[in-house]
């Protein structure tokens, strides 16, 4: 395989696997039904004028299948916890019990498991449009190459159409990954 091809293809490699990565990090706060730290991964604190993750300020543990703990490292910032809590789109109510927050994860309804179940869908149909978008530069690229006689190395048509075919390889690829994880993660919030 010529190294021309193999730019092009791990150019293409690399981006596409962020977008799976991303599509992975957009789920993981996903509510299933039950309690798990990652619930609270993205939720941002405005402590002291300054969005900060909650990881950051604070432990969260699960001391049980329907209930989070979280204890911030510095108590006086418990209230700003509190509120980025009830302000995030999970629909939390914590409840303060000393120096620490309680919350309590209720039972999805079938109506919110089918919500959460079209917004994973959601998030995999952009992780799909973003990779096929990674495939059509990477293959722009590799036509302005073939065009492009002034290069180094040359790359030739049939070089350009290896690349084309690695490229289309890798998508299809990344896309059963990505249908795999959505077939995963939606099976986990309807089974709850």
């Amino acid at each position: 395989m010529s190294s021309v091809i193999q730019e092009f293809t791990k150019s293409a490699k690399d981006r596409m696997k962020k977008s799976v990565e991303h599509f992975l990090t957009e789920t993981r706060g996903i509510r299933t039904g039950r309690a798990t730290t990652s619930l609270v991964d993205n939720i941002r604190v405005d402590y002291y004028g300054s969005k900060t993750p909650l990881n950051q300020l604070a432990t969260v543990s699960v001391p049980d299948p329907r209930s989070l703990v979280v204890k911030p490292f510095d108590p006086s910032g418990l209230k700003d916890i509190e509120r980025a809590i009830m302000a995030s789109d999970l629909g939390f109510n914590p409840s303060i019990e000393g120096k620490q927050l309680r919350i309590s994860i209720p039972p999805l309804s079938e109506e919110q498991r089918k919500r959460l179940a079209n917004r994973v869908k959601a998030l995999a149909e952009e992780a799909r449009v973003s990779m096929r978008n990674v495939r059509r530069d990477v293959l722009r690229e590799v036509d302005a190459a073939s065009r492009d006689k002034n290069r180094e190395v040359a790359v030739t048509e049939d070089d350009a159409k290896r690349a084309k075919d690695q490229v289309q390889d890798l998508l299809k690829d990344h896309e059963k990954e990505i249908e795999a994880l959505l077939a995963e993660k939606s099976k986990e919030i309807m089974e709850g």
